[in-house]
C-alpha cells in the first residue's frame, strides 16, 4: 500500500474570480414620423445619460406630437420638438446639465445623423428641442458645448428631404419652412414599451 494513497476521486473545480458585473446599458430607439416620412434613431445613455433621460421623458409624455421642424438649414442641421404650428412655445421641463463633455468622451459628436439638444447661449438651457446634423459639424458644434445624444440608424433621407423645403423668414425668424414640416409622433419602439 502506498502511504498517500487517495480512498477517492475528488473532483475539484477552480473558484473563478468573479470580475465586476457590467451592467449593459440598452440603447432606446425611438421612431420619429413626420409628413415627409419616418427617422429611426438609437439614443446614446452611455455618452448623455441625463439628455437621454430628458428625451425620452418628451416622448413618453407624447410632447413631441403635433411640434414641427421650425428651422430647416440645407447643408446643416433640421430643428424642431418645441414649437407647434402656429409657433406657440409648448410647454417644456427645465434645462437639463450640459454633457457635451461625456458625450465627446464617449465617442459622439455632431457628425452628420447625430441627434443633439438645442439649447440658448445658456449651456444649460437645452430642454425640448432636438436638431438632426445634416452634415458633420463637430468642428463648430462640438466646441461650443451643443450636446449629441443619439444617431439616425434608418431614414436619414427624410432628413435629407426635409432640408430641402423651401424656406423664408416667418414669425419674427430665418429658416423657417414655407409649409409646415411636421412631426406626427415620437415613440420608443426598442426596448417595448
Amino acid at each position: 500500500m502506498r502511504p498517500f494513497a487517495i480512498p477517492a476521486l475528488i473532483l475539484v473545480l477552480p473558484v473563478l474570480a468573479q470580475a465586476p458585473a457590467q451592467t449593459l446599458v440598452e440603447k432606446p430607439v425611438v421612431k420619429i414620423v413626420t409628413n415627409y416620412g419616418a427617422m429611426t434613431v438609437e439614443l446614446d445613455p452611455t455618452a448623455a445619460p441625463k439628455t437621454v433621460a430628458n428625451f425620452l421623458r418628451y416622448v413618453k409624455e407624447g410632447h413631441y406630437k403635433g411640434t414641427i421642424f421650425h428651422r430647416v438649414i440645407d447643408g446643416f442641421m433640421i430643428q424642431g420638438g418645441g414649437m407647434d404650428e402656429a409657433f406657440k412655445d409648448k410647454p417644456a421641463h427645465a434645462g437639463v446639465v450640459n454633457e457635451t463633455a461625456s458625450a465627446l468622451a464617449a465617442g459622439l459628436h455632431n457628425t452628420r445623423g447625430t441627434l443633439a439638444l438645442a439649447r440658448t447661449e445658456d449651456p444649460n438651457s437645452g430642454a425640448d428641442q432636438f436638431y438632426i446634423n445634416l452634415v458633420d459639424n463637430s468642428a463648430s458644434l462640438d466646441a461650443s458645448g451643443y450636446c449629441p445624444f443619439g444617431r439616425v440608424i434608418a431614414g436619414m433621407e427624410v432628413a435629407d428631404a426635409i432640408a430641402k423645403v423651401r424656406t423664408g423668414f416667418h414669425h419674427g425668424m430665418p429658416n423657417v419652412p414655407d409649409y409646415p414640416v411636421r412631426i406626427k409622433s415620437v415613440q420608443v419602439v426598442m426596448p417595448a414599451k
